[in-house]
């Protein structure tokens, strides 16, 4: 008795991916992946998530307060 063929493909190849990936664009300041799409600033040579900017802004020597 055989099986399905969508079973023997499977059994062939293995699963197919059925979620795309983003394409990885590199790594910022801290070390964490960026991926396509996400938004990025650069400073002084170095590329920084978005929102890992305040993080960046405090190391660097920023102070945050409330006015």
């Amino acid at each position: 008795m055989r099986d399905h063929p969508v079973i023997e493909s499977m059994e062939r190849t293995g699963f197919p991916n059925m979620i795309a990936q983003p394409e990885h664009e590199g790594i910022d300041y801290f070390g964490d992946e960026i991926l396509m799409g996400d938004d990025i600033v650069e400073f002084d040579g170095e590329i920084i998530l978005k929102d890992n900017l305040e993080r960046f802004l405090v190391e660097i020597g920023f102070l945050f307060k409330t006015a």
